[in-house]
C-alpha cells in the first residue's frame, strides 16, 4: 500500500475529520520500517506423558490449548494452524515487559476466594482425616482445619466457621472414646490451640470447644478411678447409687476386664456427638476387648494435661468484650447440659463458671454487667432445679463467688453488689424447697456478717432475702433470718445507710414483715422495738430538720408502695420520706388481731411521734394525721357502725364484737391516751387537726362496744380539761357539735335494727299488754323460740344495752364539758348543748313508749335468764341530766339563761317529767274510761316502774319549787292541773307527797292568799 492509499483509507476517522497528513505520513513510514507479523514458534516440544490429575479434572484440554501441547502427533490442518496462531499470540502477550503484578493489601478479597473453595477444602480435609492414618497427612489436615477456622472466624463467615469447628470437634471422638486413635488426640490438641489463638472470633462455637473440654475431664476422671459427680447427687439417682459398684481404676480394669462398671460401660458404649452425656443409653453389655481398647485409648489422653485444660479458662481474661460474653453463654449452656443429665450429672463446667467469673471481675462495668446478666439467669435457673442436690451445689457455688466478690470494695454510685446478690433473692422468692430457702438465709447471713464493712449496694438484696424469709411458712427459717437481722440492726446499723440512704427504707420494710410473724410473738415485739431504734437513728442522723417550720410543697418520693395515703406526705426536706414507711407500717400494725402486738405498736408509734415530732413541719404533721393516725381509729370505730347501719338483721353480721375487727377496752384506752398525749404536746403545731381528733373521739363514743365508748369519753374530757382553756369559741363549738353528731348519728341505724323484733313472736305474750304482769314467770324456756329468733333476740338485748350506755355517756360528757367551759360559755354553744340534752331525752321517751317491744325484750330476757335492758332507767337519767343542766345554767349564768329563755325550757321539761310519772300511775288513761266507783290497785310491775320514776318526779317538783315567785306565777296555770293529778295519784314513796305539800304551801298558797 502506498502512502497516498494509506492517507486516503484513514480519512474521516477523527470524528468525521481528517487527521493531519504529517502524522499519518510518519505513522506510515514507521509501519514500513517495522512490519507487523506473528513471531515464529520457538516452543520446545514437551513430554507426551499425561498428567492423570489434569485429565481427571478435565483441565488437560485447556492447558494444551494454552501451552500448545499435543496429545497425539498429527498433521496440522486448518484448525491446527488457527490454534497454533492463538498459542503464538498468548506467548507474545505473556512475554511483553508491560505486564504488571499487584499485591493485595485488603484481606477482604480473601472472603470471596474462601466462599468459592471452602466446600472442597472441608471435603478434602474431612475425608483424608477420616480415612487416613498417615501421621503426616492427618497433621496437614489438622493444620488445614486450623487455618480455615482462623480465616473464616476472622472474616466473620459464621456458616463456614461453624462447619469447620463442628467437623473438627467430631473428629476428636471424645463422644466415642473406645474408638479413639492418635489422630483424634491430635485433633483435641488442635481444638485447644484454636481456643487459645482464635478465641476472640469463635462466638457461638465456644459451645463445641467447651463440650470437648468437659468430655476430656470426664474421661480423665474415669481413668483415675475417682468417683463420678453423680455419686454426690443422690437425689435423682438413688437406684443407681444402690446398685452401682464404686468406680474402678486402670489396674482394676486391666485385671477385671469383664466387670461391667456402669460408668465405664456408658463411656465404652459411647453415643452420638450431639447427646448431652456420653453413653446415655446404658442398656446392653460390653466385651472385655472393648474395655481393653478403652483403657489403651485413655492412656493416649495422658498427652493432654490439666494445664492445657485450665489454660483455656484462665485465658478467658484475655478475650475481648464480645468474646467473653459469648464464652460465658456457651459455658453456661454446657454446664446446664451437665447438670441436667438424667444419668450422669456433673459439675465440671459449674466450677469453671466460678473460676472464670473470678478471673474477669476486673473488667469494666459495662462488660461485667453483661457477663453477670448471663450468669445470674443461669444460677436462678439451676437454683430452682427439681434435683435438690444440684440446686444446693449451685447455691453454694454462688455463695463462694459472692464471697470473693464482696472482698472487693465497691465504688460509689455503683450497683454491682445488688446485681450480684439478686439470684439469691429470686431463688428465695420462687423456690418451693425448704432446704434451699434455709441455705440461702444461711449464705446471706454468713456473707453479710463476715464482710459487713464491704457491703454497699448489696444491702437491698440482703433485706429482700430477709423480708421473704420473714413471711416464710417455716418457723426455723423465720427465726434464723431474724437472728441475723437482729445482729445487723444492733451492731452494724451505721453500715446500712453508709452508701445509700434508701436502704433504710428496705430495712424498715423487712422489720415490718417480721412484725407479722405468726410463729413467735417475741419476734414481732422485738421487731417493733427495732423500728423504734431505727426512728432514733433516723432522728439522730439529722435526716429530718425543720428550722422554721416552712414548707414549699415540693413533692416527696413515695417510699411506701401500695399505700395511696402516702401521697399526702409533702415536705421541703426529701429525707422526710424515710419516716413514711416507718410510721405507716406501725399504723397498719395497730389493727393486728393480736392484742399484745396492737398495744405494742400503738405505744411505739406514738412514742416516736412524741419524741421526734419537733423535727416535723406543719405540712408533714398534717400528712401524719391524715395517713398514719386517722386510719388507726378509722379501722377501729367506723367499721363497727357499718354493720349496725346497714339494716341487716343477721346476728352474725351485726355481732357487736367480731373477732379482729374492733379493739378491746385496753387497746382503745391506750390508743386514745396516746392520741391525747400527742395532741396536747404539739397543740400549737397540730391545732388545725382538732376537728378530726374530735371526730375520732366521738366516733369511739358512739361505738356499740362499751370499751371504745368509755375510752372516747375519757379522752374527750381529758382533752378539754388540759387544753380547753386555749380553745377558741369556734373550737369549743366544734367539740359540742361533735357530741351532737355522736348522739344523733347512731339513732337511725339503731331504730332500723330494732325493727327486726317486730318479726319475732315471743310465746306467752298476748295482744293485750295491760293485763300482763311481766314479773311472773310462766315457765317458758329457750326451746319455745327458734334458734335464729333466739340468737337475734339475744343480740337485740345486748344492742339496746350498749346503745343506752352510749347515750348516757354522751350526756355525761356534755355535762362535764359544760363545767370545764363554764366561764367562757357562749350562746351558740349553749344552744348546741340544749339540743344534745333535748334530743337524747326525746329519744329515750320514744324508746320507752315502745310498749310491745319493751315487753318482748323483757320476756326474752326472762327466757334467756338475762337482765332486762334499762330502758326506763335511760329515760329517767336522760331527763335528770337535762333538768340538772337547765338548773345549773340558771344559777351559773343568769344573763345568758335569760337571753336563751332557759326558765321556760326548765318548766317544759318538768311538765314533761310529771306527765310521764302520772302516766305510769294510770291516772291520765283512766279519764278516757267510764267513771268507776273504786280504784284498782297498781300491779307489781307498775309499782316497780313507779318506784324508779319517783326520784325524777321529786327532782322536777323541787326544781319548780325553786323558781322565783314571779316565775312560778307565770307558769302556774299550766302546772296546777298536773299538781292536782299528783294529789289524786297513788305513790310508792312519801317523798312525792312531801315535796308536793311544800309546793302548795310555799308557792301556790301565797298566790291564793293575795
Amino acid at each position: 500500500m502506498t502512502k497516498a492509499d494509506f492517507i486516503r483509507n484513514n480519512r474521516g476517522i477523527d470524528d468525521g475529520k481528517d487527521l493531519p497528513e504529517e502524522y499519518l505520513g510518519a505513522l506510515y513510514h514507521q509501519i514500513v520500517k517495522n512490519e507487523i507479523k506473528m513471531k515464529a514458534d520457538s516452543s520446545v516440544p514437551q513430554s507426551k506423558q499425561e498428567n492423570s490429575f489434569n485429565k481427571l479434572l478435565g483441565l488437560d484440554g485447556i492447558l494444551n490449548l494454552v501451552t500448545g501441547k499435543q496429545t497425539e502427533e498429527k498433521a496440522l490442518g486448518a484448525n491446527g494452524l488457527l490454534i497454533k496462531d492463538i498459542q503464538e499470540q498468548f506467548k507474545a502477550k505473556s512475554g511483553k515487559s508491560e505486564s504488571v503484578y499487584h499485591s493485595v493489601t485488603d484481606v477482604a478479597i480473601l472472603r470471596f476466594m474462601v466462599e468459592v473453595c471452602w466446600g472442597p477444602m472441608l471435603a478434602a480435609f474431612s475425608v483424608t482425616l477420616d480415612q487416613s492414618d498417615d501421621r503426616l497427612a492427618t497433621s496437614q489436615c489438622l493444620h488445614g482445619f486450623r487455618y480455615a477456622i482462623h480465616v473464616t472466624a476472622l472474616m466473620g463467615m459464621q456458616t463456614q466457621r461453624d462447619a469447620f469447628v463442628t467437623s473438627m470437634a467430631k473428629f476428636t471422638y471424645l463422644h466415642n472414646a473406645a474408638d479413639m486413635r492418635q489422630k483424634n488426640v491430635d485433633a483435641v490438641k488442635a481444638i485447644i490451640t484454636i481456643a487459645i489463638e482464635d478465641g476472640n472470633h469463635l462466638q457461638e462455637e465456644w459451645e463445641h470447644i467447651l463440650t470437648c473440654l468437659s468430655r476430656i475431664e470426664h474421661l480423665q476422671l474415669l481413668g483415675e478411678g475417682a468417683p463420678t459427680d453423680a455419686t454426690f447427687f443422690s437425689g435423682s439417682n438413688n437406684e443407681l447409687d444402690d446398685k452401682s459398684p464404686r468406680p474402678i481404676g486402670f489396674a482394676s480394669l486391666k485385671k477385671k476386664g469383664t466387670i461391667q462398671n456402669p460408668a465405664v460401660m456408658a463411656v465404652v458404649r459411647g453415643g452420638s456427638y450431639d447427646s448431652t452425656s456420653i453413653g446415655i443409653n446404658t442398656s446392653g453389655l460390653v466385651s472385655p476387648e472393648q474395655i481393653n481398647n478403652f483403657i489403651s485409648n485413655l492412656n493416649l489422653l495422658d498427652q493432654i494435661g490439666n494445664f492445657e485444660l485450665n489454660h483455656v479458662f484462665a485465658h478467658s481474661q484475655s478475650l475481648n468484650s464480645e468474646a467473653i460474653v459469648a464464652f460465658v453463654k456457651s459455658l453456661c449452656k454446657v454446664s446446664m447440659s451437665e447438670l441436667q443429665s438424667p444419668t450422669d450429672p456433673r459439675v465440671f463446667s459449674l466450677t469453671k463458671i466460678v473460676e472464670i467469673a473470678h478471673y474477669n471481675m476486673n473488667r469494666i462495668r459495662l462488660v461485667w454487667s453483661r457477663i453477670w446478666n448471663v450468669l445470674s439467669d443461669f444460677f436462678v435457673s439451676v437454683g430452682l432445679s427439681e434435683n435438690l442436690s444440684v440446686a444446693i451445689f449451685v447455691m453454694d457455688s454462688l455463695r463462694q463467688l459472692a464471697m470473693k466478690f464482696l472482698e472487693r470494695e465497691e465504688l460509689a454510685n455503683y450497683n454491682f453488689q445488688n446485681e450480684f446478690l439478686r439470684p439469691f433473692v429470686i431463688v428465695m422468692q420462687k423456690s418451693s424447697s425448704t432446704e434451699i430457702r434455709e441455705l440461702i438465709v444461711r449464705c446471706i447471713s454468713q456473707m453479710v456478717l463476715s464482710r459487713v464493712k464491704n457491703v454497699k449496694s448489696g444491702w437491698k438484696s440482703v433485706f429482700m432475702v430477709f423480708t421473704t424469709a420473714a413471711a416464710d411458712e417455716r418457723k426455723n427459717i423465720v427465726l434464723l433470718a431474724f437472728e441475723t437481722m437482729e445482729k445487723i440492726v444492733r451492731e452494724y446499723f451505721p453500715y446500712i445507710t453508709e452508701t445509700e440512704a434508701l436502704t433504710f427504707t428496705d430495712c424498715v420494710k423487712c422489720l415490718l414483715t417480721f412484725t407479722n410473724s405468726r410463729f413467735n410473738s417475741d419476734v414481732s415485739l422485738n421487731a417493733i422495738a427495732f423500728l423504734r431504734f431505727c426512728a432514733v437513728k433516723l432522728a439522730e442522723g439529722g435526716l429530718v430538720y425543720n428550722k422554721n417550720s416552712k414548707v414549699d410543697g415540693s413533692s416527696i418520693p413515695n417510699a411506701n408502695e401500695g399505700a395511696s395515703t402516702v401521697e399526702d406526705f409533702n415536705d421541703k426536706d426529701d429525707h422526710t420520706s424515710f419516716w413514711v414507711p416507718l410510721l405507716t407500717g406501725l399504723s397498719k400494725l395497730t389493727n393486728d388481731p393480736r392484742s399484745t402486738i396492737r398495744k405494742g405498736s400503738l405505744e411505739v408509734l406514738f412514742n416516736i411521734l412524741k419524741d421526734h415530732g419537733h423535727l416535723f413541719s406543719n405540712l408533714f404533721w398534717t400528712a401524719v394525721f391524715n395517713s398514719v393516725i386517722f386510719p388507726i381509729f378509722k379501722g377501729a370505730s367506723d367499721k363497727k357502725d357499718t354493720d349496725m347501719n346497714n339494716g341487716q338483721s343477721s346476728p352474725v353480721s351485726m355481732s357487736p364484737r367480731p373477732e379482729g375487727s374492733t379493739w378491746d377496752s385496753e387497746t382503745s384506752a391506750v390508743a386514745t391516751d396516746c392520741l391525747i398525749d400527742l395532741f396536747v404536746n404539739f397543740f400549737d403545731v397540730v391545732r388545725s387537726q382538732l376537728p378530726s381528733v374530735i371526730s375520732i373521739l366521738t366516733g369511739l363514743i358512739r361505738s356499740p362496744v362499751q370499751g371504745p365508748a368509755t375510752a372516747g369519753v375519757g379522752a374527750l374530757v381529758r382533752l378539754s380539761s388540759e387544753v380547753g382553756s386555749r380553745f377558741s369559741e369556734d373550737e369549743w363549738n366544734t367539740v359540742f357539735l361533735g357530741l351532737k353528731e355522736a348522739a344523733t348519728s347512731a339513732v337511725p341505724g339503731f331504730l332500723k335494727v330494732l325493727r327486726t323484733m317486730d318479726n319475732i313472736n315471743v310465746p306467752g305474750l298476748s295482744d293485750s299488754y295491760s293485763d300482763i304482769d311481766m314479773s311472773s314467770d310462766q315457765g317458758y324456756s329457750n326451746e319455745d323460740l327458734e334458734d335464729d329468733n333466739l340468737q337475734t333476740a339475744s343480740y337485740m338485748v345486748l344492742r339496746v344495752k350498749s346503745h343506752v350506755a352510749m347515750q348516757l355517756l354522751i350526756l355525761q360528757v356534755a355535762a362535764d364539758l359544760y363545767k370545764i367551759h363554764l366561764e367562757t360559755f357562749s350562746a351558740a354553744n349553749m344552744s348546741v348543748l340544749l339540743e344534745v340534752f333535748s334530743l337524747v331525752a326525746s329519744h329515750a321517751h320514744e324508746l320507752n313508749s315502745e310498749t310491745i317491744l319493751q315487753k318482748k325484750l323483757e320476756k326474752v330476757c326472762s327466757i334467756l335468764e338475762l337482765t332486762a335492758p334499762p330502758i326506763v332507767h335511760f329515760e329517767n337519767e336522760s331527763y335528770k341530766n337535762f333538768l340538772n343542766f337547765l338548773q345549773n345554767s340558771l344559777v351559773d349564768n343568769p344573763s345568758l339563761s335569760k337571753k336563751m329563755n332557759i326558765e321556760a325550757k326548765l318548766v317544759a321539761v318538768c311538765e314533761g317529767i310529771l306527765q310521764i310519772y302520772l302516766k305510769c300511775t294510770e291516772l291520765q288513761s283512766s279519764e278516757q274510761k267510764p267513771v268507776l266507783h273504786w280504784i284498782l290497785p297498781l300491779g307489781t310491775a307498775k309499782k316497780e316502774e313507779l318506784a324508779t320514776r319517783t326520784f325524777l318526779a321529786v327532782s322536777a317538783l323541787q326544781a319548780l319549787s325553786g323558781l322565783e315567785k314571779a316565775s312560778f306565777r307565770r307558769h302556774v296555770s299550766q302546772l296546777f292541773p298536773l299538781l292536782v293529778d299528783l294529789v289524786k295519784s297513788e305513790h310508792t314513796s312519801g317523798e312525792v307527797q312531801h315535796v308536793l305539800s311544800n309546793i302548795f304551801q310555799s308557792c301556790i298558797g301565797p298566790i291564793i292568799m293575795e
